[in-house]
């Protein structure tokens, strides 16, 4: 009903790959619970007062790097995304973008380098080399990950919480425009300025956000002033509504907020990070 062509093939493997993650993290948090305790505790703040035996604690940290490296997802465990992204409903696709991805930065940033700083310092170098290449590669980013420093860590907060809404609201934007259009192809899209103004607007003020706002407006340009007028037949031709207008300036507002007063993000999560890097720190 919902999804592309291949949406069975795709929601098997988001599953596969789902479960199979989860796997992983359910044996880490397990191997955290029961070690060096009579009594199994689940509790945060027990487990990050907890030391453990150098091996082991690499052991566990590359249980949970395979289970967030699924979530986030960094490569090579990032197959499964284009094509859940490609083949969902653009709901769904919102949802992943704004929440579950961001599951995967949070779980390393919380559990991997919070309640195992030692192994962190021997992974992180080589996280910061995969962080590199899945920027060219992808053009995303690892938030989280790549810096210890206290810009750093605060600054891949921000872009966890500045990511989730834009990328939702682009593929909100993205799935309201193919409800009209029925097109998916640049090179088949042109002209839409016209008919559809609210739609151009939400675009540019997403667009305008992002780190590739030149490619993007390119984009932009095609989509609506190119030099294909839209003529497809039985096309549901209109621009946005009060619906659409609801969700992308929900989604949008924040960011542009995030934008103006960043010290709002960093005031939630600054104690945090602090305490979080002199327990790192003083762990050596």
């Amino acid at each position: 009903m919902w999804g592309g062509k291949k949406r069975l093939y795709s929601a098997t493997k988001f599953i596969l790959y789902t479960a199979g993650s989860s796997i992983f993290l359910l044996i880490g948090a397990l191997g955290i619970a029961l070690y060096g305790s009579n009594q199994p505790t689940f509790n945060f703040e027990t487990s990050a007062n907890q030391s453990y035996p150098a091996a082991l604690e690499i052991l566990f940290y590359i249980v949970f790097l395979i289970a967030f490296a699924v979530k986030l997802p960094i490569i090579p465990f990032h197959t499964w995304l284009p094509d859940t992204h490609g083949e969902a409903h653009y709901s769904t696709c919102m949802l992943l973008a704004g929440i579950l991805l961001k599951m995967g930065a949070y779980g390393l940033i919380r559990i991997n380098m919070e309640l195992l700083p030692r192994a962190h310092s021997i992974f992180s170098p080589y996280l910061i080399i995969v962080g590199a290449i899945q920027i060219i590669y992808a053009a995303s980013t690892s938030p989280g990950i790549s810096s210890i420093s206290d810009m750093g860590l605060n600054g891949a907060v921000l872009q966890i919480v500045s990511h989730g809404f834009i990328g939702a609201a682009l593929f909100f934007l993205a799935g309201t425009g193919y409800d009209r259009i029925r097109l998916a192809y640049l090179d088949e899209m042109g002209g839409l300025a016209a008919p559809m103004p609210k739609i151009l607007i939400t675009f540019v003020m997403a667009v305008g956000m992002i780190l590739t706002p030149i490619y993007l407006l390119s984009m932009l340009r095609q989509m609506f002033y190119g030099y294909k007028l839209f003529t497809a037949p039985n096309s549901y031709f209109f621009d946005a509504g009060p619906r659409e207008l609801f969700v992308s300036i929900s989604l949008l507002l924040p960011v542009i907020g995030i934008g103006i007063y960043p010290d709002f993000i960093f005031s939630l999560s600054v104690d945090k990070i602090e305490t979080l890097l002199s327990n790192y720190f003083y762990s050596f």
